[in-house]
């Protein structure tokens, strides 16, 4: 009995790392499958060359919390004349841009005549994102490290074109309750973005987290007074039967979207149209 047991111990000590081993080529073939994926949706854009210093892959906290003592102060605004070759244009801010990839293939490939603007919380994001923006050339898509709760409103106000377009795209769904108040967007952000955007000016807001895509559509339904659901004037834009958009509006999708697709999630979207003016008398709590 005793040699019984003391073999089954061994075969089981034996067994257990190649189980491991599995689960860990799994975890690798799937973060491979999803660089390879974004590689390929932005290819046209060349970028894995001109980074050659520090890497293509960047070693960055996932999560930050927008409450430290770090990210209280608000960021300043630049000289758009320097950043911009026409600040006259309308803007497109994406709130919470993460790697840009986005913005930037916007800024090279959308006929759209406007400038973009990428907010970000992690600063090495935005040092690598910034210089791709040097290196390729491009004047109409600037990148800043910023945390929009605190930094939007004094960044847009000081812009002397349109706000056009907000998005706010697959934020850190902070899922723990006590830290939904981490969420980017809270009340005043969304004033600020109501209150700030043209009469026209549009709101995307995307998750792939249902909770999360439903908070922000809440908020924004609050403001139905000034905004309509952009699916009632734009015929071209389809939705399903509990009101979310079937597809991508913008003709690119960000990183995160493609490895939430890649894993089989659903991706929850809602564009909002601003169709008249905000009352600083009309808020939501």
């Amino acid at each position: 009995m005793a040699w019984t047991a003391a073999a089954s111990l061994c075969c089981r000590l034996v067994r257990a790392p190649p189980v491991r081993r599995r689960a860990r080529r799994r975890t690798l073939c799937s973060a491979a499958r999803s660089t390879d994926a974004v590689d390929r949706e932005y290819a046209d854009l060349n970028l894995r060359p001109l980074y050659p210093n520090r890497g293509h892959h960047l070693r960055i906290r996932q999560h930050v919390n927008p409450l430290s003592a770090l990210f209280v102060e608000p960021t300043e605004p630049p000289e758009w004349t320097e950043v911009f070759e026409d600040p006259l244009l309308p803007l497109m801010v994406d709130i919470g841009c993460g790697s840009g990839r986005f913005l930037v293939w916007l800024a090279k490939n959308s006929g759209e005549r406007r400038n973009y603007l990428g907010l970000e919380i992690r600063q090495k994001l935005v040092e690598r994102t910034q210089f791709w923006v040097t290196e390729l050339g491009l004047r109409n898509v600037y990148f800043m490290f910023a945390n929009a709760t605190v930094s939007f409103e004094q960044i847009v106000l000081s812009y002397p074109g349109p706000l056009s377009l907000v998005s706010i795209l697959c934020p850190d769904p902070h899922f723990k309750k006590r830290h939904h108040k981490r969420r980017v967007l809270q009340t005043p952000l969304v004033d600020s973005i109501t209150k700030n955007l043209c009469l026209g000016g549009r709101v995307l807001v995307q998750s792939d987290v249902l909770d999360v895509a439903t908070d922000m559509r809440e908020r924004f339904d609050g403001y139905a007074d000034v905004f309509e659901h952009a699916d009632r004037i734009d015929k071209d834009l389809q939705c399903d039967d509990e009101g979310w958009l079937l597809d991508n509006p913008m003709g690119i999708r960000t990183e995160r979207e493609i490895h939430a697709e890649l894993e089989g999630a659903t991706i929850y979207r809602r564009m909002y149209q601003k169709t008249r003016c905000f009352s600083p008398d009309y808020s939501i709590s």
